[in-house]
């Protein structure tokens, strides 16, 4: 088994229960072990690098230190967590003196960074370093005919990384395919959910997710796939409010894309959190078997 270290991140730990389940339970099927942090902290979430720099670049430096001890590259599947430990470790290696401030506070908890770690997203892992045809030899039960609205989500593709395609991504259609789901074409792939505006701003959130789940429906989506904890709460929990606000009627299932890929390789349902959502996906995943 390859090895990686694993940020679960704290969405992981409540709210997005099924996610960490999901994740470990397809990791574990394609041979990928992933090793919790131990003492990991938060990474700062959204919020933090606009109150205090410095010290959102402690938290996210603390745990890209510990991976370093590991000699391991650090796996994330939260896109909030990923962008915010991706570019704080291109920042530190790219700024000699916030690096020297950061070392300062590591060392104090007997830490220090030096870059040498890589900062994955789980997604990236699977379809990368395990590869697809790795995994189309895995699936035993394909999601033949169930279609599939395929959001990136804006921070795992913003900013954009070295020469990654930030505009015409497709690996997770990619991935999809290679379960035998069918992606549909969704413009609205990488567009905001509205992520803590849901806290903030909650009219300006509710018609982005309305955006959203229209375009879904509009593309025939059966079920939205994300990759984002914050996505998946604002695209499910938050239907009923945006049903409540623009007169629709949505009923659109939302599961994390390790729940799919894992139905695809005979996990069963109950062991990737599925039964737990708020807009069931039961009659839509009965008509292909899962």
């Amino acid at each position: 088994m390859k090895a990686y270290s694993y940020f679960p991140g704290c969405s992981l730990e409540r709210m997005a229960a099924s996610y960490r389940l999901s994740a470990a339970e397809t990791a574990r099927a394609l041979g990928v072990e992933l090793r919790e942090l131990e003492d990991w902290n938060c990474c700062g979430a959204t919020a933090y690098f606009h109150i205090d720099e410095l010290l959102a670049a402690t938290l996210c430096a603390r745990n890209l230190a510990m991976a370093e001890q590991e000699g391991l590259d650090l796996v994330t599947p939260c896109s909030g967590c990923y962008k915010n430990m991706y570019f704080t470790r291109a920042h530190l290696r790219e700024d000699p003196d916030l690096a020297e401030h950061v070392n300062t506070a590591l060392a104090e908890d007997g830490l220090q960074f030096r870059g040498t770690v890589q900062v994955r997203h789980l997604i990236e892992v699977l379809v990368q370093d395990v590869g697809l045809p790795e995994i189309k030899k895995r699936v035993t039960h394909p999601l033949r005919g169930l279609r599939v609205a395929p959001y990136y989500g804006c921070q795992i593709l913003r900013p954009r990384k070295g020469r990654e395609d930030d505009e015409q991504p497709r690996f997770f259609e990619d991935l999809l395919t290679t379960i035998g789901a069918s992606p549909v074409d969704f413009p609205l792939r990488d567009r905001c959910c509205g992520g803590s505006l849901i806290v903030t701003h909650r009219q300006a959130a509710l018609s982005m997710a309305y955006a959203l789940l229209q375009d879904a429906i509009d593309h025939e989506a059966e079920v939205i796939a994300t990759v984002c904890p914050l996505c998946q709460v604002n695209l499910e929990c938050y239907q009923r409010h945006v049903n409540r606000t623009f007169g629709t009627n949505f009923g659109l299932p939302v599961l994390y894309f390790t729940q799919l890929l894992g139905l695809a390789l005979g996990i069963p349902s109950q062991r990737l959190g599925i039964g737990k959502e708020l807009i069931s996906p039961a009659p839509v995943l009965a008509r292909v078997g899962g």
